[in-house]
């Protein structure tokens, strides 16, 4: 039986532009697009709200927020997951690439995070395969190259695994996002209720299992990815030379850039610049590093990711818009563009052919007010 939904009298946003039309979706994909209205009288009235394509999340920690809604509170799993999937839906976004970190620290005073990404994966891929999620799952695996099991849980990982996006992460003190390292004590001390003295030592812990390991464990993570097929991201590049290796590791999106200089030189080698959409809203990081407004404004922003705050998506793209004054250009940076950079060619933008991914949603005193949201074709919020 054929499943048809007309979308009419909105504004359709398209990838260079944004019209007065009418949007036909049908088994799955979107079978028209045109101009005006339609005469056929099932077609469901948008009241120039705006229609988009389906927002694409590259980068987020909302499932781990799930998984533990407070300190040594571990939820069970499946439950922490189905939250995750209806609330991305909720917010607009259809396709996500779900951050679960490889690599723990199992070390005695110094145990900080336990394993679990493998029986995480496991969980997401069944119940994606049992039609239990509302949204399109796909995995991202966050390589943390200070820490002590990287190899041996990249290792759990193979090409039916189908991972998306491999991310070297790198969060020892004193570099990268945390080049002010009082800003990483506030945010450890204050995640761990952790003592100033034992901040001290896990500081010094962290220095020699770099030292150690972390050259080792770049390299690992740069060979998993080209096993899996996955696309490679580096993760707060903060200068040329390390872009410089980025590169050359073959990386082709770059998460959160902490600098102009490390924008600037992933622009001028390839490599899609990722900003933090609560970055965008909040007007600056939490971590004192650029602001997503500077690198917009110098165009050197591709790409927004909720990162913690999933409706941050939406809303910062609406204010991107504000700063360009060009609504399909803002839109892009959360749908075509990630879409592409991750090779994702059947979605990302309002095209016949393409997967009935989209969203209705207006605008409320500058606040995207999402109406509905549908997924291949299905409504889902």
């Amino acid at each position: 039986m054929t499943q048809e939904t007309i979308l009419t009298n909105a504004r359709v946003v398209l990838p260079d532009d944004v019209i007065t039309g009418t949007v036909v979706l049908r088994d799955g994909r979107i079978a028209d697009v045109a101009s005006g209205g339609t005469g056929v009288a099932a077609a469901q009235d948008c009241e120039g709200d705006f229609v988009a394509p389906g927002l694409i999340e590259l980068h987020t920690d909302n499932l781990e927020r799930h998984m533990v809604p407070r300190p040594k509170v571990d939820w069970p799993h499946r439950a922490a997951i189905l939250a995750h999937d209806r609330e991305l839906a909720g917010t607009g976004i259809t396709t996500v690439f779900d951050a679960i970190r490889v690599g723990s620290i199992l070390s005695g005073d110094h145990k900080r995070y336990g394993k679990y990404a493998r029986q995480m994966a496991d969980e997401i891929l069944d119940m994606r395969n049992r039609g239990a999620l509302k949204i399109s799952h796909h995995i991202h695996l966050r390589a943390e190259i200070c820490s002590e099991t990287l190899e041996e849980e990249l290792g759990e990982f193979g090409a039916d695994d189908k991972v998306g996006i491999v991310s070297l992460m790198d969060h020892t003190p004193g570099q990268r996002q945390f080049r002010d390292v009082s800003k990483f004590e506030t945010y450890v001390r204050g995640k761990h209720n952790m003592q100033a003295e034992g901040f001290a030592e896990y500081v010094e812990f962290l220095y020699g299992l770099q030292a150690q390991l972390g050259a080792k464990h770049e390299a690992a993570a740069v060979a998993a990815a080209a096993r899996y097929g996955a696309t490679l991201a580096s993760h707060d590049d903060t200068t040329a030379e390390q872009v410089a290796a980025s590169h050359a590791h073959g990386v082709a999106i770059a998460e959160f850039p902490t600098t102009v200089e490390a924008a600037e030189a992933c622009r001028a080698t390839g490599i899609a610049n990722i900003m933090g959409a609560p970055n965008l809203v909040r007007g600056g990081s939490h971590s004192g590093n650029v602001a997503a407004h500077e690198l917009a404004q110098a165009g050197l922003l591709d790409i927004l990711s909720s990162d913690y705050v999933p409706a941050a998506l939406l809303q910062a793209a609406v204010q991107l818009a504000g700063v360009w004054d060009d609504m399909a250009r803002a839109i892009a940076t959360v749908t075509a563009t990630p879409a592409r950079s991750v090779g994702l060619v059947d979605r990302g933008e309002i095209a016949v052919g393409k997967r009935a991914d989209l969203i209705r949603f207006g605008v409320l005193d500058g606040a995207p007010l999402v109406q509905a949201v549908w997924s291949e074709g299905s409504r889902v919020a």
